[in-house]
């Protein structure tokens, strides 16, 4: 796993992804200087189910594989991955998330996230639709 500061030149990167898409030029910047880039190869675990969160990551690019019941699904640049157990204090992921393919990727720390949300809170309202669209997709799996 290799790690890079990110900053405000990657506000331009998160304007493309919809969990941001909406957010005025200061905020996206603010989330930018936030963040971390990590790049991980195929096969790196991001996520393993009874974890508990400890950040948001946000593809940029490559793909993920997330593990549902039997089922695997993959994603890919845009998709946010470990927001749940950020929003409930002592939730553990419930599900492996791995490389499908070398990853590039935004990380979010828990800490910074909470900052985020508590000056942002628009932040939180466009992941509604995303986080109602991914509950119809784990229980159409399992």
């Amino acid at each position: 796993m290799t790690e890079f500061e990110a900053g405000p030149g990657h506000a331009e990167a998160l304007r493309g992804i919809p969990l941001f898409a909406d957010l005025d030029e200061q905020t996206l910047k603010h989330v930018a200087e936030t963040a971390t880039e990590v790049e991980v190869p195929r096969g790196h675990v991001l996520i393993e189910p009874g974890q508990e969160g400890s950040g948001l990551l946000v593809v940029l690019d490559g793909t993920v594989a997330i593990q549902v019941g039997e089922d695997r699904l993959e994603k890919g640049a845009g998709e946010f991955l470990g927001e749940l157990s950020l929003l409930v204090p002592g939730l553990t992921h419930t599900t492996r998330i791995q490389a499908a393919s070398p990853v590039r990727c935004l990380a979010i720390r828990r800490e910074d996230f909470e900052v985020l949300l508590k000056e942002h809170p628009q932040i939180a309202v466009a992941m509604l639709p995303m986080l109602a669209r991914r509950q119809a997709e784990t229980m159409a799996h399992l």
